[in-house]
């Protein structure tokens, strides 16, 4: 493989990655901070890639990142409702939350599972032209990508900081304990899953754009990228400040991302990638306790041997 493709392949796992870090940073605040695991996400993201195409092919690129984020927060909203409200268990309300979110998407696109956005102008065709003529008028899309998860490590930086931030992650590590100290654990809750399904529905509005099209499918097996991504960030940086584990969160897309375009590379075929996105999962997940009984099983052998020389 020459240095050419190599780099083309590392600069499109990169921007994948920086797409789907969204995504896995939503994941971030709900599963490793809020101890909830959303499986609305498949969903959530689908919504933000349809009102992402719907507002940009009605003329407003720029507006449809708020929209989308909005959309977001309402889908958080229902699924803490369910949980909070109506005693249904997280992982159930999500997944009844995820079934429901594919007949509203299939509504807003006009029962159209494809939208072409060609001819469309979106916020990464605005930022070539500000960027044109310039030296980074190449990576406009690495850029405006760059700017989105910046912009969200340093939000859930300086907000799980707060008041309110330190709370959520306080009902993450035990609920009761938050209410024993006058703290709603409900509205924690409802909170931190609004934040996180935007940053979801915003990384599907930037996907949608990005490829210039929508499918009401290719929001499909993102909980699991978002899981594996975000686990295998946690191997490199583990349990560090909030900045670090956002920037391991992020690394860990693009390390996803990277294998990915590697299978697709050496000729995998792509019903595959679902087995590799499970194998990855299962490595990050099962990874440190394999370690540890790896070295404790070196240790009996040396022990054994030991025995049997003297």
């Amino acid at each position: 493989m020459s240095l050419d493709k190599i780099l083309s392949l590392g600069q499109t796992a990169l921007e994948l990655g920086l797409v789907n870090a969204l995504t896995v940073l939503a994941l971030f605040l709900s599963y490793s901070m809020l101890n909830v695991c959303d499986l609305s996400t498949d969903g959530c993201f689908t919504l933000g890639a349809a009102i992402g195409a719907i507002v940009a092919l009605s003329g407003h690129p720029w507006l449809s990142l708020p929209a989308a984020m909005l959309a977001g927060m309402l889908s958080g909203f229902v699924t803490a409702l369910l949980q909070t409200r109506m005693g249904v268990q997280s992982l159930l309300a999500g997944i009844v939350v995820n079934t429901g979110l594919y007949s509203v998407n299939m509504a807003l696109t006009g029962s159209k599972a494809q939208l072409n956005m060609n001819k469309t102008v979106t916020v990464f065709s605005l930022a070539k032209d500000a960027l044109k003529g310039t030296a980074l008028g190449g990576q406009f899309k690495l850029i405006v990508l760059l700017v989105a998860v910046a912009l969200v490590i340093l939000f859930l930086s300086l907000f799980l900081r707060t008041r309110l931030g330190l709370a959520i992650r306080a009902t993450g590590s035990n609920a009761d304990m938050v209410r024993s100290s006058s703290i709603n654990p409900v509205f924690t809750t409802t909170v931190g899953l609004c934040i996180s399904n935007s940053f979801t529905a915003l990384s599907g509005c930037l996907m949608a754009q990005q490829q210039k099209s929508f499918d009401i499918n290719m929001g499909s097996g993102m909980v699991t990228v978002a899981l594996a991504s975000l686990l295998i960030g946690g191997v490199f940086l583990g349990r560090r400040s909030v900045p670090l584990r956002a920037i391991g969160a992020v690394l860990g897309a693009f390390i996803f991302r990277l294998v990915y375009a590697l299978a697709l590379r050496l000729n995998m075929p792509a019903f595959m990638l679902k087995a590799v996105s499970s194998l990855i999962v299962v490595l990050a997940i099962s990874g440190p306790y394999l370690k540890t009984q790896g070295g404790l099983m070196l240790r009996r052998y040396r022990a054994s041997r030991e025995r049997g020389l003297a």
